[in-house]
This record gives structure tokens, sequence and C-alpha cells, in this order.
């Protein structure tokens, strides 16, 4: 399998250099541990989904780190949370910078284990898919701005793609398994995926009674993306409770699968809706989630536009990951049905940013930018982003970006 390079390696590498612990957080099979022994082969490596490794790191924490010498890297550390005390230990005895990596697939359980017992001495990053950036691009990584300069660098530098090219990106998705061609069977693949992610990830953290019910309701989800949460609505859709969906929800997030994008707002803004918009961490899983059988399919299909706009936003938002950015990132709608797809917040104004699918934007699309200039904070350059062939603009205030271009 030929090894695609990630743009986290040299935030990675950088902060080798300065911390003792570093964890690596992000979905199941997303390349966490291949792209750490791509930095470092000669690491000693343990993952702890060797049960024998896992009861010995549970049980006896301080004999795991005698016998493993740094500097380790251990994978899927959430099994083993006793261990987080120990290495605590030994970065207060003088480990030395990169002593540990440690890698797992359940964020919040992780950062929540590290803020408690590494405050100050562990840095985190979050690696997901692979990036547009990663797959079709060359030259360094920035997190995604609406600076001018940086997009025509963008620009020249990103591999083109029509819209056709586009839905079969969004389609193909991102997980490393695939996109590498190591495996060719995508359907097998995606299947597979869910019931590791299901006998692993799920069934260690709650009981599941019926897991055909439960792959249902991830498909319910799944069928929801880029629209407002509705808890009430896909629990009738599956016939569970709403506490039931609740849970399942949280779980969803704990592992990553979904992300939820907040509605921004101030207390200048009346009206505003409070309700989170859905994604998943992979458009590919959507698609096949959704029982798109191919990219064509896809880009003459029903939800389309809910799944560019789902494509748009984690491609973004991996941009800030990469870069091990914090990321400020919303969207805007209010009941007078006023609403804006993305809104970035950096250098103290916010940016506007409208998803079409159109490749022939006009003005009337940015209409709904002009709430924010209610708000406290200025509003910097906006932006289509859309199927044109090239960076453009409508005016002034407002760029045309190819989706390509991110």
């Amino acid at each position: 399998m030929k090894y695609i390079p990630r743009d986290m390696e040299k935030i990675m590498c950088k902060l080798t250099k300065e911390y003792s612990c570093i964890l690596i957080t992000g979905p199941r099979q997303v390349g966490k541990s291949t792209m750490l022994e791509h930095i470092d082969r000669a690491r000693n490596k343990v993952t702890l989904d060797d049960l024998q490794e896992r009861n010995l790191a549970k049980n006896d924490p301080e004999m795991f780190l005698k016998l493993h010498k740094t500097p380790i890297l251990i994978d899927e550390v959430q099994y083993a949370p006793e261990l987080f005390s120990y290495i605590k230990i030994a970065i207060d005895n003088g480990a030395e910078p990169g002593s540990f990596w440690l890698t797992g697939s359940q964020s919040y359980k992780l950062m929540s284990l590290a803020q408690e017992s590494l405050a100050g001495r562990i840095a985190i990053l979050n690696l997901t898919t692979l990036s547009q950036h990663e797959l079709y691009s060359n030259g360094e990584l920035l997190p995604f701005t609406l600076s001018l300069d940086e997009l025509k660098q963008r620009e020249q530098l990103c591999e083109k793609a029509d819209v056709g090219s586009i839905f079969e990106r969004i389609w193909q998705g991102g997980l490393p398994g695939l996109a590498s061609g190591k495996y060719t069977n995508r359907d097998i693949y995606y299947s597979s995926y869910l019931q590791t992610y299901l006998s692993r990830d799920v069934k260690e953290e709650m009981p599941i009674k019926d897991d055909s019910k439960f792959i249902d309701f991830i498909r319910a989800v799944a069928c929801r993306v880029g629209q407002e949460l509705n808890v009430h609505s896909i629990a009738t859709d599956v016939e569970v409770s709403d506490d039931t969906a609740k849970r399942w929800l949280g779980m969803l997030e704990k592992s990553e699968v979904i992300f939820y994008l907040h509605p921004y707002s101030n207390n200048l803004l009346k009206r505003v809706v409070k309700t989170p918009k859905l994604y998943f961490f992979d458009t590919g899983l959507v698609c096949y989630l959704t029982k798109y059988s191919n990219a064509e399919i896809l880009q003459n299909g029903s939800i389309n536009g809910a799944i560019l706009k789902n494509y748009i936003v984690a491609e973004i938002r991996k941009s800030y990951l990469n870069s091990g950015k914090e990321i400020y990132m919303y969207y805007y709608r209010d009941k007078d049905q006023a609403e804006i797809d993305l809104i970035l917040e950096y250098d103290g104004e916010l940016h506007p940013i409208e998803i079409k699918k159109s490749s022939n934007p006009n003005s009337a699309m940015v209409k709904s930018f002009e709430i924010l200039s209610k708000s406290s904070l200025p509003v910097g350059l906006g932006a289509i982003v859309c199927m044109k062939d090239s960076i453009t603009a409508l005016d002034s205030k407002i760029l045309i970006i190819p989706v390509w271009c991110l």
C-alpha cells in the first residue's frame, strides 16, 4: 500500500521536540498509527487492541511502562485510562520530549482523561480522514481563509476538477484504506468498517441489543447531514425512544463519526435558532449509508446538495485540525428563514460563506450576508464556494471559490 503523506506530520514533528507526551485522537481507521509509524519507524509500538497488553496496562500500568521502554507509541490508549497517571509520573520525573505518543478513537473520553491527568504536560491533535489537499494538491497546507493571496496560491497548487470529478471525490471519501487502493471493494470495506465500529467502540461503551437497529439509526442520521438536529424525527424513523436516540447520537459524536456545526449568535442578533447542524466525518461513508452506488447517481440524487455541504464544511475543518489550529466555525439561521451556510471567525472578523452546486453564482445567493451587519464583530470578505472553474469575485466583498480549491 502506498503511503499518502499527511499534512499533520509537520506540526507533529515540531511538537515532538517540545512535549514529552502527544495524543492523537480521531475516528477509527483514519491513519493515526500509520502516520506516526511513518514519522518514526524505529519507535517501540504496542497496541491495546492486543488483549494481553490491554489487561497488563489496566491491571499493572507501572509494570506495563517498565516493559515497554520510551520512546513509545501506544495505540488505542482509551482502553487503559489507568496509564495516564503513570505517564504523568514519568513526565514529572524528567521524561524526554517525544517520549510518549498516544493514539485513540474516542476523543471526548481521551481529552477528558488527558486534561485531568496530564494538564500542561500533553499536546493534543485531532486527525480525521484524508483531505482534498492531501489527495489532490501540492505545497504547504495553510488553514483555509479568504485571503486572496493565499487562495491564488492554492489555485496554482490544486488539481482542478469538473463537477463530475468533484462528486467522484465526495463519493469516494477520504478513508486511507480506500483512497490508497489497499482495498478495492468499497461496499465490503464500509460494511466491515461499521461492524468493527459497532463491536469495538459502541459495545465497549453501551449495551446494544439489536445491531441492525443501530445500523439503521446511523443510516437515518446520514440521511440528515447538513440539517438542523431533530432528535425526535430520527428516533421516530428508527422506532426508538428519544432518550435512546440521544445516547446513540452522543456515542457517534464521542467517537467522531459525526460532528456538529453550532449556530452563530450574539446579543445583537435576535430570533436566532439554537439547534446545531449535523455533519459526518467522511462523505464516502455517508454515500454508502444513503445507498448511492456511484458518483453519477450521487450527482443527481435528492440530497446531493446536503452531501456537498458536508464535504466542504469537513474540508475546511480539516485544514485547521491538520495545522493544529483552533477553528471557530458556525452557521446562521433565524426564525425569519435568513440563513448562511458557514461563518468563519478569525482575526476579529466574521467571514460568511455560501455553498452552492451552481457554476454560475449570483448576488441573490448572498443576500442573507447583510444580517451580519448587526453583529458586534465587523464583517470581512465573504465567499460563495461553488462549481466555478477558477477563482473570481462578484464584487469587492464577495469572492467566488471553486470546490477543488479548498
